[in-house]
């Protein structure tokens, strides 16, 4: 019997959170849920903060993912803009990690190129391509972030067992252990 695995991607942002979930079951992949957070609502950058730990602890408990994957954080100008990026993401890894979830982290350079073999896809480009791939009738170019954060669940499954430069976590002591800098 072919056992179902369900794939939790997400794309972290402060404006907008996107995520993506599938189920693969052999070689059969399709699109369970996609969702985006609109976060510009919130008065503060820590109101956020917990609306995207609250948040990704419900899709945690609703879909019951395997593994979850993150878009890493690209490197900008703006050092501000990066730190609340960076905490977005480290948000939703405590909430993963908070139930024991697997997490992995992609660049968006290998997104792209997972889903579009150009890593320097458009994100017009990706959202085609997840169309095709995931045999989608309808799907919206519109909701760009949750299409991204699809993106990251479907390279996580292309890249499942190649762990290469993107850092894999199992748990609390597995990522303490990749990560002793971030120890104070």
């Amino acid at each position: 019997m072919i056992q179902e695995k369900i794939i939790l991607g997400i794309d972290p942002g402060t404006t907008i959170m996107g995520f993506g979930i599938i189920s693969v079951k052999g070689n059969k992949m399709e699109m369970i849920s996609i969702h985006e957070l609109i976060l510009k609502k919130y008065p503060n950058h820590e109101t956020k903060l917990k609306y995207i730990f609250d948040k990704t602890l419900a899709l945690i408990d609703e879909f019951h993912p395997n593994e979850v994957a993150l878009e890493a954080p690209f490197f900008g100008k703006n050092v501000q803009s990066m730190l609340k990026l960076g905490r977005a993401q480290g948000v939703a890894m405590a909430a993963s990690l908070y139930r024991n979830i697997p997490i992995t982290e992609y660049s968006p350079k290998k997104v792209k190129m997972a889903i579009t073999g150009n890593g320097n896809a458009s994100k017009e480009q990706v959202a085609g391509m997840l169309q095709n791939l995931l045999n989608l009738k309808e799907f919206s170019t519109k909701y760009l972030d949750a299409s991204d954060g699809l993106a990251v669940a479907v390279c996580h499954h292309f890249n499942s067992g190649n762990v290469g430069t993107d850092k894999n976590y199992k748990g609390w002591a597995s990522f303490l252990k990749q990560n002793p800098d971030r120890i104070k």
